[in-house]
């Protein structure tokens, strides 16, 4: 059951999360990671993985969960809680209330089930109450729909304030990093932002940790 009422005590600074495009090859993928894992405090790796057959993807997970379980990072796959371990990764996260339910009892207690893509307060705390290691909020749906962040920084807010099970915000662009982090998110999830920006993804992750050091002190 998911616990209400946190206390007021100082919270820890917030994580980062990685989150990365869908890769053609998950072999290019790895120097954008190892640049990124480099550059600051990264706690988890959400991994989209591509299309193809179930041998060479899971060779092609254990690689990329070699390089970042070696750094003290989780990787987590999308959606595919079935190559979790054959493929050496740590946890699975799960698109929606529906998915996750299916997959949590493969996963728990040795693996790390995470849920996003819950409509809903009443898909959030039945995720919770079904044993979720996180929930996240603001991520986009397959259409590439997200609610407005305004609803985004209420929903991490609510559920901060209410329940121990930790919280992932997702930032759509850097500027959201910090909001997100004051609004009470336990970890901040960035992709395209960091992956894509022209400075380079290891110049990206420092000005998440910069913002996210901010957000602390505010």
């Amino acid at each position: 059951m998911a616990s209400p009422g946190k206390t007021a005590e100082r919270r820890p600074t917030p994580r980062l999360y990685l989150v990365t495009p869908p890769a053609g090859d998950l072999t290019g993928l790895t120097t954008a990671l190892a640049d990124a894992l480099a550059a600051g405090d990264v706690a988890a790796v959400l991994l989209r993985s591509p299309e193809a057959d179930e041998r060479t993807l899971i060779t092609q997970i254990k690689r990329v969960a070699s390089l970042v379980q070696d750094t003290g990072a989780a990787l987590l796959l999308d959606g595919q809680p079935d190559l979790v371990a054959r493929a050496g990764a740590d946890g699975a996260h799960l698109d929606g209330i529906d998915a996750f339910n299916t997959a949590v009892a493969s996963l728990k207690p040795e693996r790390i089930a995470g849920c996003g893509g819950t409509h809903t307060r009443h898909d959030a705390m039945l995720a919770a109450e079904g044993g979720a290691d996180y929930l996240m909020f603001g991520e986009a749906d397959a259409r590439g729909h997200r609610p407005s962040f305004d609803a985004i920084l209420e929903r991490v807010s609510w559920w901060a304030e209410v329940f121990q099970i930790p919280c992932v915000g997702f930032a759509a662009s850097l500027d959201e990093i910090g909001p997100l982090a004051a609004a009470g998110a336990e970890f901040v999830a960035v992709g395209d932002c960091t992956f894509a920006d022209p400075r380079g993804i290891a110049a990206a992750v420092r000005d998440a940790m910069a913002r996210l050091a901010v957000a602390e002190t505010v």
